[in-house]
């Protein structure tokens, strides 16, 4: 418990995050986090019920005089990224956050915040939770599993809800309202394991990249920040070019939809050109430094010894993967013809493992375009393909069309300019929401996503702006109030 930040205020949400940040919530083990929202209905004597896939609904009646208005479901996901840098010692499966109060910002130690989407569960816990809110009849869908499949929005049946309005608490950017997302793909890629002895006269080494910023690989990936898969085979593309570089390990990245912080190999190259290869590493890592300066300006690139490698990659498989790796694409691939500065397509290098019997590659696609998806998730493929992996994509899910006649957009667009005297800014998320399938489960829904500043998210320098959770807060109350 966080005694300075449940001062913050609006006082009642700080306290539910600060509660909420006390739970495990890894995404496919919400068990914990949904007890607690059981034993807050519960205690709130409020309709609690859990669907086939785990989604938990709280419903609370309207307060008096407002019983005739439409039903309003606010919508948020229980689970969250669990990302660390790698000197820290946490459990995301048994520890709680540890949180801290940085100048106008609230962030975790070492780790992910949970902020994403904490804080709009714990904004959803405030409103129902309180007897001096005008409201009409509203539910609080709560879902599981966002963050690694959008399991729950994907299991969402119809008859769970009651509502046609839909505020979905998920968004980062205060000031933005959004009407639409980009749809995303899976690629994920499986290379068999080939190894045999390393070379005899050879010495081994340890090349880290870490320090990287990470962040969201939808909402970020137009910032030019590094890929640490990316530049650590830059490194070893060269090293095996120039001087016989024998690979033995490749791990990097750990989430689909994260940008890759760090990365580490285990390699070995020839006792005879070992200051050479260290000279090399040493420039390399100049180099990229200059070119990441002003995105990356903590970038680390590290060469240490180690013990002598018993065994590597055969030579073919190294080359495979070295050489696909270093085509696949990663970043912006397509910008909107239609939204000035709006990323229309991209592809994040996400992940890759040298598991027991194969090496993982994880990749992710993005767009606002189905067929430009599709595009570029064949792009990704076709460079396994030629590389002899097996290739395999997740069943994806549909992007969000805006809908420019929304009644909810034109009511909270109001909201925001009585509270705060200015316009927001009405837009479409390059990040996948899960308004695109709750949209397709239910068609006639009006939905809008809003939220605070949040920054870098899924990843350990996510925090959040402490002064737009009150605005959050105050424009959340205004809407529901306003809808008529």
């Amino acid at each position: 418990m966080n005694k300075s930040i449940r001062q913050l205020q609006p006082q009642s949400v700080w306290e539910f995050f600060d509660d909420i940040c006390q739970i495990p919530r890894p995404s496919k083990k919400e068990e914990k986090i949904k007890a607690y929202l059981f034993e807050f209905g519960a205690k709130y004597k409020l309709e609690t019920l859990e669907d086939e896939i785990g989604n938990i609904l709280i419903r609370k009646p309207a307060t008096k005089g407002f019983e005739n208005l439409p039903w309003v479901v606010m919508q948020s996901h229980i689970d969250m990224v669990c990302e660390k840098n790698s000197d820290v010692d946490h459990d995301f499966d048994s520890d709680p956050i540890r949180t801290r109060i940085d100048g106008e910002w609230v962030k975790a130690i070492g780790t992910t915040l949970g902020a994403d989407d904490g804080i709009g569960v714990a904004t959803q816990l405030a409103i129902l939770a309180a007897d001096d809110i005008e409201h009409g009849p509203i539910e609080c869908l709560f879902t599981v599993d966002e963050e690694t499949g959008l399991t729950g929005a994907f299991g969402l049946k119809p008859g769970f809800l009651k509502s046609e309005i839909l505020l979905n608490l998920d968004s980062e950017d205060e000031g933005e309202l959004f009407i639409g997302c980009a749809g995303g793909m899976d690629t994920v890629v499986k290379f068999d394991l080939d190894l045999e002895n390393a070379p005899v006269d050879s010495k081994g080494y340890r090349i880290d990249i870490s320090g990287l910023r990470g962040g969201h690989s939808g909402d970020d990936i137009q910032k030019g920040y590094g890929n640490a898969n990316k530049i650590l085979n830059r490194i070893l593309q060269k090293g095996a070019a120039d001087f016989g570089l024998r690979l033995a390990k490749f791990d990097g990245g750990n989430l689909r939809n994260a940008i890759a912080r760090e990365a580490s190999a285990e390699v070995c190259v020839p006792e005879s050109v070992v200051c050479d290869f260290e000279v090399l590493v040493a420039q390399m890592a100049d180099a990229v430094k200059a070119e990441l300066h002003v995105t990356e300006p903590n970038l680390n690139i590290a060469l240490s010894e180690i013990d002598k490698l018993e065994k590597v990659f055969s030579l073919d498989l190294q080359t495979r993967l070295i050489n696909s790796l270093y085509a696949c694409p990663h970043g912006v691939i397509a910008w909107s013809q239609d939204i000035p500065n709006f990323v229309e397509t991209s592809t994040n290098l996400a992940a890759v493992k040298t598991l027991d019997d194969h090496i993982l590659v994880t990749t992710s696609q993005r767009s606002s375009s189905e067929t430009e998806k599709q595009d570029v998730v064949n792009m990704v493929a076709s460079v396994f393909h030629l590389a002899g992996a097996e290739v395999e994509h997740t069943d994806g899910y549909p992007g969000w069309k805006p809908n420019p006649n929304s009644k909810i957009m034109d009511i909270t667009s109001s909201s925001y300019e009585k509270l705060f005297k200015k316009k927001p800014k009405v837009l479409a998320i390059h990040a996948g929401l899960e308004c695109g399938l709750i949209g397709e489960t239910y068609p006639k829904m009006d939905m809008i996503s809003y939220g605070p500043s949040i920054r870098g998210a899924h990843s350990p320098d996510e925090r959040i702006e402490i002064k737009t959770v009150q605005m959050f807060w105050d424009l959340t109350l205004d809407i529901l109030k306003s809808i008529r």
